[in-house]
């Protein structure tokens, strides 16, 4: 009997898909890993969670010398926004033969956006919507993941008042070819975070991921209230959403990073459980909401 095994190849917090579908509803990777031995399935597991353990201690390790070093993280990532209100991310796939006790559900329409954003508790660089020559929508490659480095995102970052900024990626394809870490290097050093960069970045972590445990289920939350019927309007959506995104929820859910810091090396870089998941996602939305309702308390009392 074959154990089949979910391994989201591209940063995911867990070996059950399930998580992703209660954070995420509808976010459903298209490919699944066969692995008949149980000793194959356990060592796999061992392997990733020694990798997580050793980043994690690494990076408790620079917050001791520097105690606001995880402020200065530039988390960066992709997702696909679609126009029927289906959203993953653009890194996230499963590796696999057939497994005809997997259903996948896939989007009626083909239409969407491809998203990248990089987020940092000073602030969000971004939405960046991919875009062919003609302005059509497209998804993400190497060649226009450097695009983006180059021509919006590196000029964008000097446009910030940031010392030492580090800068992150999970181990997608288009992010971990050597044109493009070389390019990366260019501008961050050895202060790269990144598959084949000068700091390893753990594998199946989207639990240390601002953008997977905040950023995008918060967006996705708001984007699709009003029903956009165009990819125009969405994209108008994704970015009015992220602008409104004060600097103080951005803190909070730097924050929460270190916690989460706390939590994988207790567990010895075990994933974080579901319910754990979930209740930390929970208590950042609730912070932010609070945030905006003592805001509006603050307008009032003003115009009184």
């Amino acid at each position: 009997m074959i154990d089949w095994l979910i391994t989201l190849h591209s940063e995911v917090a867990s070996e059950k898909l399930v998580i992703l579908n209660h954070y995420y509803p509808a976010f459903i990777p298209y490919q699944c890993e066969g692995i008949a031995d149980q000793d194959n399935l356990v060592a796999l597991h061992f392997k990733y969670d020694q990798v997580r353990r050793r980043f994690v201690e690494w990076a408790q390790n620079e917050i001791a010398v520097v105690p606001d070093f995880h402020k200065r993280i530039l988390f960066s990532d992709e997702a696909h926004f679609w126009l029927n209100g289906y959203v993953n991310k653009q890194s996230i796939h499963i590796c696999s033969e057939a497994n005809p006790q997997v259903y996948v559900e896939t989007p009626l329409h083909p239409e969407k956006l491809t998203v990248c954003c990089a987020l940092w508790a000073g602030g969000i660089i971004g939405p960046y919507f991919f875009k062919n020559d003609e302005g059509h929508n497209v998804t993400v490659n190497g060649d226009r993941y450097r695009a983006m480095i180059t021509n919006f995102f590196i000029p964008e970052l000097n446009n910030h008042d940031v010392q030492e900024l580090w800068f992150q990626q999970d181990g997608a394809t288009c992010h971990t070819a050597r044109a493009t870490i070389d390019l990366l290097k260019d501008t961050f050093g050895d202060r790269l975070i990144s598959r084949f960069g000068p700091v390893n970045w753990p594998p199946r972590s989207c639990d240390l991921t601002p953008l997977d445990y905040f950023l995008w289920g918060y967006v996705k939350s708001l984007v699709y209230a009003d029903k956009p019927q165009t990819l125009g309007h969405l994209e108008d959506n994704v970015r009015r959403v992220i602008a409104d995104i004060r600097r103080q929820m951005l803190e909070k859910v730097i924050e929460n990073w270190t916690s989460r810091l706390d939590y994988i090396r207790a567990s010895r870089g075990s994933p974080m459980p579901e319910i754990v998941f979930k209740m930390e996602c929970h208590k950042i939305i609730f912070r932010i909401k609070k945030i905006h309702v003592n805001r509006i308390i603050h307008r009032c009392l003003i115009a009184i």
